[in-house]
């Protein structure tokens, strides 16, 4: 079994819990069919188990080893207690149930993220008042209660772009639509796009806008970001944001068809000088109300 580091969060000791009960059933040469026979069980519960979306107890645990015929107890032991981190608090439960709350996790934990935006600016990029227009327009039956909070969520992960000792390494490419859509006022639309111009002069920050005239581009059927990770054991997610439900691919020709995607948007966008140029055009357009 690989070693693990132990500062992880729950979200990443899930996932990398995962991998390992995967390995151990695949030597054993079991489907995850097979395995939810034995434990009576069903597969799908093996399935969410093995691919972190669901807490691991250390009677599953347990009780997996035993099917895949573990006889090394400090394997057993270690797993045991993957489990019992796995299911501890990260930062963003103590605001409650959060939807998105596994690509919160991943997120916090991520070295580097690459994100296509096409209707909005990225979250991590907002002003305050601009993710409180965002929020209400895309829940308009949200409570009051319940839009602040997701805002203070968004606030508290931009804290990982103004980390000067351990910041994500971001890119974005933006589509000129989430440039130009007003949301929330004119004012609030050039604070927005003056703030977005600012982060991107950060060293670990780059911006790209991708202009209308650049026709139709392999971004068209929308938003996704690529996360990567610090431990070399954690394979690259790429997450889809769902209206329901979101998708998480791990799959090597998944990761693999969307980086190449997003190299080609790189490639069609306009560089960070030209972009800071663009936006900084577009925010002049907006007179203070």
């Amino acid at each position: 079994m690989r070693a693990v580091a132990s500062n992880v969060n729950p979200t990443v000791r899930r996932r990398r819990l995962g991998q390992e009960l995967r390995r151990l059933r695949e030597q054993k040469g079991m489907t995850a069919e097979e395995v939810a026979e034995r434990l009576l069980v069903s597969q799908s519960k093996i399935s969410r188990l093995e691919n972190g979306r669901r807490s691991i107890s250390q009677r599953d645990v347990r009780d997996l080893c035993g099917v895949y015929e573990v006889e090394d107890r400090r394997i057993v032991e270690s797993l045991m207690q993957m489990a019992k981190e796995s299911r501890q608090q990260g930062w963003w439960h103590a605001f409650g149930d959060i939807p998105y709350s596994v690509y919160i996790g991943l997120e916090t934990d991520a070295a580097s993220l690459r994100v296509y935006e096409p209707q909005v600016v990225p979250g991590l990029l907002q002003t305050q008042a601009y993710a409180e227009a965002v929020v209400a327009g895309a829940l308009p039956e949200a409570s009051a209660a319940d839009i602040e909070k997701r805002v203070k969520v968004r606030m508290r992960r931009q804290e990982r772009i103004r980390d000067t000792k351990n910041p994500l390494r971001l890119w974005a490419v933006i589509d000129e639509s989430a440039l130009r859509r007003l949301v929330g006022g004119k004012q609030i639309m050039r604070e927005q796009l003056e703030q977005l111009v600012e982060f991107s002069r950060l060293p670990h920050v780059t911006v790209q806008a991708l202009p209308f005239a650049m026709g139709a581009h392999p971004g068209v059927n929308g938003q996704y970001a690529i996360l990567e990770f610090p431990d070399a054991a954690d394979s690259t997610v790429v997450y889809l944001e769902g209206v329901t439900s979101d998708l998480y691919l791990e799959k090597a020709t998944d990761v693999q068809k969307y980086s190449v995607m997003y190299e080609h948007l790189r490639a069609q966008a306009l560089n960070t000088e030209q972009t800071r140029e663009f936006i900084e055009g577009i925010a002049k357009e907006y007179t203070r109300d």
